[in-house]
């Protein structure tokens, strides 16, 4: 039967699945709309199984703060060109309506929503495998303040919940984590696991260096104090003022930190590098 260019773009505009693809639903389907939308909502659903194992190691960040809490999301593609796509932007401004309107704390409630079918659906339009990989929510109440930083290109961003002090505070400390990526609040809050894998390493360093026991202790616990100045929020130099530190920066401003979380797109994701003639003879084969 004859497709008109109506029908097409009718499924085009509900879906937003290639042209070409709406017109051989249709033609599968007899024209029936509704039958051609759930074709390509499975055929949606097989592609992004298919293309799940694929690794996205790009993407975005999506934040949102609310009266009580703040929430940031990682949303990944495999490359920058589909994370500036306008239909995966367009993905990214329902998940912040969504986290805007559900306080959330792991990507699997992302996943069980509504959300699911539009990512996959987003993984059919754009051809790419399309996650929600993290998701970092903190809570705060009225007598704290919240800072949020998300550099330019949206891919690092950092939340922080600050108690008195002010607005202006929690921003400059969240500016502060994005750019030192603190792993830890203080020297006291280190994962005992990190400390000893350091300690370690130190020990030797030490013992190659062949110098007397008592004077390799002391290069051990010289290289862990400047670990731990170096890994611990309130030790660091501060970003804005590296003659003081954030600790001495919070006291000025009579403010002290409660918690923060820090997110960088792609952070921990093994990507594998082949050359250009290795990625045109597998296209070849």
């Amino acid at each position: 039967m004859e497709i008109k260019a109506s029908q097409v773009k009718e499924l085009r505009d509900m879906t937003g699945v290639a042209m070409m693809d709406c017109k051989k639903a249709l033609v599968e389907c007899e024209g029936d709309i509704e039958k051609a939308l759930d074709l390509l909502r499975s055929n949606s659903a097989l592609k992004a199984e298919k293309k799940s194992s694929r690794v996205a190691a790009d993407g975005i960040l999506v934040v949102s703060v609310n009266e009580d809490y703040a929430t940031l999301v990682e949303l990944n593609s495999e490359t920058d060109f589909a994370a500036k796509d306008a239909n995966f932007l367009s993905f990214g401004e329902k998940v912040k309506e969504y986290i805007s309107k559900n306080k959330i704390f792991e990507a699997s409630a992302l996943k069980e929503s509504s959300l699911e079918d539009d990512r996959k659906a987003l993984v059919q339009t754009i051809g790419e495998n399309i996650q929600i990989r993290r998701v970092v929510t903190l809570e705060f109440d009225s007598t704290m303040n919240i800072g949020i930083y998300i550099h330019s290109d949206s891919k690092l961003g950092s939340l922080v919940v600050t108690k008195d002090g002010s607005d202006e505070i929690a921003k400059d400390i969240a500016m502060h984590v994005s750019a030192f990526n603190p792993i830890c609040l203080s020297q006291d809050d280190i994962d005992k696991e990190v400390l000893e894998r350091e300690k370690a390493i130190y020990q030797n360093q030490a013992q190659d260096s062949g110098k007397p026991q008592d004077i390799m202790d002391k290069m051990v616990d010289g290289k862990i104090k400047r670990f731990l100045s170096e890994v611990s929020l309130i030790s660091q130099n501060f970003v804005k003022d590296p003659d003081i530190t954030v600790q001495e920066y919070l006291e000025k401003g009579g403010a002290t930190i409660v918690e923060f979380a820090r997110l960088k797109v792609g952070e921990g994701i093994e990507v594998e590098t082949k050359d250009f003639a290795e990625e045109v003879a597998e296209q070849l084969k």
